[in-house]
């Protein structure tokens, strides 16, 4: 802790010096007068011949986010005190609350845009009883938006299909129809590991309903009994097939007991989940107007909701807070933006990214002129740079935007497009995104788990972030020229190609609604 913290020193050290060098180089730009008593601050962009306002900026950000905030103390309001915030449960009204209290105290302006969720969903008392030939105690938790079972629950043997590949299905062959599948994994460390977990599922899903099975129980991906909620919902729908997560160690006891008692595992499976009908919701919007094309917008974005069984706070309460502490940065230091910065906590995004999808369709006439999205959603680990959607034309304003954080080893960018987070319909749409790229630190082993709680944040960590952020966004919003346009359709099928994008959404379930552009740019 001592190394980090002097490292992190270090390169604050670092920062001032390069503020100044830039400084002492460049001459001020000139004097806006629309600006009250600003002078030359946020008047220039972050081009070559205007790089000392994003110095400037970065030097005013730092000390006020890196100094006494609010910040932690509104962590620990949404985490200890809500607690987890499924979208579409009391807590996650509780929570947007929560936002907007807290955007309000920040002096930013504020308001809620509301969307219809298809359906609500709780878990009800999931249980798993083995009435023999071996019997122990089987832990586990349905995943999120999973169908119910009827009363009285089923009863039907257990039939491992390893990996759920083709191969391991033809093993079973006639086995499958009228079963409770088990399904294996491997324990996750990597963003690979994680990126897995999800596009292994649809497959299974899919074979399993094919062949008539009755559910299907996930082996868990962490180890020591953690046990934690996915969801393979798309869109807010509810799943074509009950499904649960085993604690690991469970399932492989389960796995064992399959293998020495071939066809004979029989499990009483109950899993009484309360599913309700379409209700409102909401996404908390702040905003800081810009001065000169106020209709231009660059917007920073978290996601408010989490899973209940912890409480958020890797997953994404960090981020939640982090987006409320960059407004109230921004706008503590008295510089006004050339365009404006809309500070989005969406809601519904476990539940496939909902929340920003309904943004997407309602802002829909607008997005020739959102300029720049920018998530945050990967806990407190180390920001290396930015996945950029596979925009290479984007990378080189990006860069600018961070020189004065150089030292800080966070402009290092990416061009990977993927699904996950609140930039997809954005990014699909043509509008420029930015994906905060982080090391998996404490990330993995807490996910969507009950684990997932705030004594997991580094809150250093989380306010170097902060400082990240609002640059990224002061930065893009203050530029002389835009970022990068928005692409046409044409430019969109080349991007998903090149970018492997096509092989995710197809594998998803996402391609039918690309293809008509019921998601995504029309063609």
């Amino acid at each position: 802790m001592l190394r980090r913290t002097i490292l992190l020193i270090s390169l604050l050290l670092c920062l001032f010096a390069s503020i100044g060098s830039v400084q002492a180089q460049i001459p001020p730009a000139k004097q806006n007068p629309l600006i009250p008593g600003q002078g030359a601050k946020g008047t220039a962009g972050c081009s070559t011949a205007e790089a000392s306002s994003c110095a400037e900026a970065a030097a005013k950000i730092l000390p006020i986010v890196m100094g006494l905030s609010p910040l932690e103390a509104n962590l620990r309001r949404l985490t200890d005190e809500i607690g987890g915030r499924v979208t579409g449960s009391p807590e996650m009204a509780k929570a947007v609350e929560w936002g907007v209290g807290a955007f309000r105290a920040a002096g930013v302006d504020v308001h809620t845009e509301k969307y219809t969720l298809p359906v609500s969903w709780s878990e009800g008392d999931t249980r798993l009883e083995l009435p023999g030939p071996v019997k122990f105690p089987v832990r586990l938790k349905a995943t999120g938006w999973s169908p119910a079972i009827p009363v009285g629950g089923i009863e039907a043997n257990v039939v491992d299909v390893g990996y759920g590949s083709e191969d391991d299905f033809a093993k079973v062959g006639g086995l499958v129809k009228g079963a409770i599948l088990l399904v294996h994994s491997d324990i996750g460390s990597t963003w690979a590991d994680l990126f897995n977990e999800y596009m292994r599922p649809p497959l299974i899903i899919e074979h399993a309903v094919k062949d008539g099975a009755k559910a299907i129980l996930w082996m868990g991906a962490r180890e020591r009994l953690l046990l934690y909620r996915h969801t393979n919902s798309l869109a807010g729908e509810i799943d074509k097939i009950p499904q649960a997560v085993v604690a690991r160690e469970d399932a492989m006891r389960l796995a064992r007991t399959v293998a020495a008692y071939p066809g004979k595992v029989r499990v009483h499976f109950d899993m009484p989940n309360k599913i309700g009908k379409p209700m409102e919701q909401e996404n908390v919007v702040g905003e800081i107007r810009g001065y000169e094309k106020p209709d231009e917008v660059v917007i920073l974005g978290a996601h408010l909701d989490s899973w209940e069984l912890g409480t958020g706070a890797l997953d994404n309460g960090c981020n939640a807070a982090l987006v409320i502490e960059a407004a109230r940065a921004i706008k503590a230091t008295g510089l006004l933006p050339r365009r404006t910065i809309r500070f989005v906590l969406f809601s519904g995004e476990e539940q496939g990214t909902i929340g920003s999808f309904e943004y997407v369709k309602a802002h829909r006439a607008e997005l020739d002129k959102i300029r720049a999205v920018i998530t945050f959603d990967a806990g407190i680990g180390r920001v290396t740079g930015y996945s950029l959607g596979g925009r290479r034309d984007i990378e080189a304003g990006v860069r600018e935007v961070l020189k004065p954080l150089e030292s800080w080893g966070a402009n290092n960018h990416t061009y990977d497009a993927s699904f996950g987070t609140d930039n997809f319909d954005f990014m699909l749409e043509g509008v420029p995104t930015l994906v905060a790229n982080q090391e998996e630190a404490n990330y993995l082993p807490n996910y969507h788990a009950a684990s997932d709680t705030l004594d997991k944040v580094d809150m250093l960590e989380l306010k170097l972030h902060t400082v990240l952020a609002a640059l990224t966004a002061w930065g893009i919003a203050n530029r002389a020229e835009t970022l990068g346009k928005r692409l046409s359709r044409i430019e969109l099928d080349v991007l998903v190609k090149e970018t492997g994008l096509d092989q995710q959404l197809k594998l998803l379930g996402y391609w039918n609604a690309w293809q008509s552009g019921a998601r995504g740019r029309k063609p």
